[in-house]
């Protein structure tokens, strides 16, 4: 048998936030675009998940997670694709600006 002593311990504290989530209670296609979805449609339905997000207790830390993940797809955090892009583009040049 293995000795799995000095191996680090369980990292369940890291992801235990999910298991409080509001979206966990909500249908995941509120949270995907389909493939073409535009117009009218895409908007009603990014409204929806971020009203889902604006109840929910773990928003921060998934928010948090999103933006250091850099998750390519879906609403995380109350945040769009295209808002997570822009907030962390306008971080980049932040830092190139200071450096």
């Amino acid at each position: 048998m293995a000795n799995v002593s000095h191996l680090p311990g369980a990292f369940d504290h890291c992801w235990s936030w999910q298991l409080r989530g509001a979206c966990r209670e909500a249908d995941n296609r509120l949270f995907f675009h389909p493939a073409g979805e535009r117009g009218e449609a895409h908007d009603s339905r990014e409204d929806a998940a971020k009203a889902v997000c604006a109840e929910c207790p773990v928003r921060i830390e998934c928010r948090r997670y999103a933006l250091e993940a850099r998750e390519r797809y879906g609403v995380w955090g109350g945040l769009t694709e295209d808002e997570r892009y822009r907030l962390l583009a306008g971080s980049t040049r932040r830092m190139r600006s200071a450096a």
